[in-house]
């Protein structure tokens, strides 16, 4: 998921510095895939087992998510059909952990809200989307213990529209259809733009 539009804080004092997003091993950041591309309607499967090969993307989608300014990530948005998704929501602030989530679930939700998304996949394009304002989620974390995270607000939507990618649902799904007739050509925009493979 994108970062929502708004203006951004200077969290820069004396003995902090501008760059605050967290090192991480050199690697490349990965391809994303863009709207039209087949593989993002389709589902992704289990993680089996969290190996180092699971380890090493949990590294590049981070460092993807973050070469992109975004938010949230699913495997499915660099062409790998794994369900596991990382979402960092706030990456300017050092003291907040990156949530990585392998085979999420959402077991509960609660409330109901609405509010503007966006979508790496879709660039430039932004709708309000209506979602469960509460969510319980399970999942296994990077070290392949069960978990279980309530999360509520932006945490909450953006581990619902990451799960959504899981599933091969993007965000303009979840809008009404005479609103995706008005955004029909930014879409088709988006699909015929040339892009690296």
């Amino acid at each position: 998921m994108s970062k929502p539009k708004r203006k951004r804080k200077n969290r820069q004092s004396e003995d902090q510095g501008v760059d605050e997003i967290p090192r991480l091993p050199k690697t490349k950041p990965l391809q994303l895939r863009y709207y039209g591309d087949p593989i993002l309607r389709k589902r992704a499967e289990p993680v089996q087992e969290i190996t180092d090969i699971e380890t090493k993307l949990a590294r590049e989608m981070l460092m993807t998510l973050y070469a992109t300014n975004g938010i949230g990530l699913a495997a499915t948005q660099v062409g790998v059909l794994k369900r596991f998704l990382i979402v960092d929501i706030d990456p300017e602030d050092a003291d907040y952990e990156p949530i990585m989530l392998f085979n999420p679930e959402i077991l509960s939700v609660e409330g109901e809200s609405v509010a503007e998304e966006g979508c790496l996949s879709i660039p430039d394009l932004r709708a309000d989307v209506k979602r469960p304002e509460k969510i319980v989620v399970k999942a296994m974390n990077d070290y392949g213990e069960d978990i279980q995270i309530e999360a509520d607000g932006l945490l909450a939507r953006v581990i619902q529209h990451e799960i959504d990618h899981l599933n091969g649902t993007l965000f303009i799904d979840r809008i009404s259809g005479l609103k995706r007739q008005l955004l029909r050509s930014e879409l088709e925009k988006i699909q015929q733009a040339d892009r690296p493979l």
